[in-house]
């Protein structure tokens, strides 16, 4: 029977949103057109919710190595060290938020507890796999 490492097989894993979003952004695109063709002048510019909700699936994600994980967000990106990381948490939103050991947090975008297993690869074992 193999024993499992807990070398990381792979340098960087990255969790994203899925690009099956995309589809409920076509179908709210859809929806508004109805409005922008009954009356153009008042709702051309919602238009530009879908197209900032899209620019928000491709944009959100988080990159973890073996070293460190970043949080890429629609206007700011985190990178911290796993050394400074005290634990993972989960409040009400289904995004994982990170625990520093100086007590702030910050979320990790497209992280949930199905994926928490690709973290406790990649990071050698830092963040507990719950699965196991």
């Amino acid at each position: 029977m193999k024993s499992r490492s807990t070398e990381p097989t792979d340098p960087r894993t990255v969790i994203r949103i899925s690009p099956m979003a995309l589809v409920a952004v076509g179908f709210l695109t859809l929806a508004q057109m109805s409005l922008v063709l009954a009356e153009p002048r008042w709702f051309t510019a919602t238009l530009v919710i879908p197209l900032i909700a899209a620019v928000a699936i491709f944009r959100y994600r988080t990159v973890a190595d073996a070293e460190t994980v970043t949080a890429r967000g629609f206007f700011s990106t985190r990178t911290a060290p796993w050394t400074e990381i005290d634990g993972l948490r989960f409040d009400k939103k289904s995004w994982a938020l990170a625990r520093l050991k100086d007590g702030s947090e910050f979320r990790l975008p497209a992280v949930t507890f199905v994926t928490l297993p690709e973290l406790t690869e990649v990071s050698g074992g830092r963040v507990p796999n719950p699965y196991v």
